[in-house]
């Protein structure tokens, strides 16, 4: 009996630990991993959501093999190798990051023309559906392409939201997810104040952007200090070992050393320089 009593309490402290040893997770297929979801938010804020995570750490691996390979022909020291293996990594992230800020420079100042074209169709009494459908002639290049995807996808479907959020992924931009957003409230729940939310969004924008880029002329310097604060010392460095007196002298332990702690030393400024210059960008909360 006192065996039956130790095997039930057994149970039902079990059950009640299970919450928490056992927690209850969707199926895999539903779930994507943290990296695996912030390098796709990557892809289709830099405008080629069409590559998978998969390939991105592909070409992360072959670059980085290929520039470890090049300085270690170029200089036979390990820890240069090493420094450029895991430089070769980073660059594919850096182009496509580099990719999304130029991309969303591009289009800031498109979204107040977007927004007075939607104001226009709207008073001219067009539904929202077919004024939106508009825009696949009447936006500006840089986001033409995206409303005519959008006008097919509403043709094929005839669901407008689902259209629409396609559309926002599409897009991939925080002041595009703000006018879709405003456009699936008002087909939701109509009103007559469209127009007016429109324009006033237009003319945040437009004054956000002018104000962004005058802030982004002036401190242009700061990358540029930055970016020859970190190259010279290295090409100086490149210069030193291609000598058979350098190469020795850096591949002794103490050279070794040497070279680590003025890599550390050399991220550090300049992460440092671009945390200076970098100007706090929008987020996208509508995800």
């Amino acid at each position: 009996m006192t065996a039956l009593w130790a095997i039930c309490f057994a149970a039902g402290v079990l059950c009640i630990a299970s919450v928490w040893l056992w927690p209850r997770r969707a199926p895999h297929d539903a779930v994507e991993s943290r990296p695996a979801s912030a390098m796709r938010t990557l892809l289709a804020e830099a405008g080629a959501s069409s590559l998978s995570p998969g390939a991105l750490l592909i070409g992360a691996a072959m670059c980085a093999l290929v520039a470890a390979s090049a300085v270690w022909v170029l200089t036979r020291l390990p820890v240069l190798a090493a420094l450029a293996l895991l430089a070769g990594a980073v660059v594919p992230f850096s182009v496509l990051r580099a990719r999304r800020a130029r991309r969303h420079q591009d289009r800031r100042s498109v979204w107040p023309d977007v927004c007075d074209l939607l104001v226009a169709s709207v008073r001219a009494g067009q539904s929202l559906p077919d004024g939106v459908a508009a825009l696949a002639d009447l936006a500006p290049q840089p986001v033409r392409a995206e409303f005519a995807r959008f006008r097919s996808d509403l043709a094929a479907s005839g669901h407008f939201d689902s259209a629409v959020l396609a559309l926002k992924e599409r897009l991939a931009d925080p002041t595009a997810d703000r006018i879709v957003e405003t456009l699936r409230m008002a087909r939701q729940v109509g009103g007559t104040e469209l127009a007016n939310v429109l324009r006033s969004l237009s003319t945040a924008v437009r004054a956000e952007a002018a104000v962004r880029g005058e802030v982004t002329a002036r401190q242009s310097w700061i990358r540029g200090a930055a970016v020859v604060g970190v190259v010279a010392p290295w090409v100086i460095l490149g210069l030193l070992v291609a000598r058979p007196e350098g190469a020795a002298a850096y591949s002794t332990p103490m050279g070794v050393v040497l070279i680590a702690v003025a890599a550390g030393v050399s991220f550090v400024a300049y992460r440092l320089m671009l945390r200076i210059g970098r100007l706090p960008e929008q987020r996208r909360w509508f995800r």
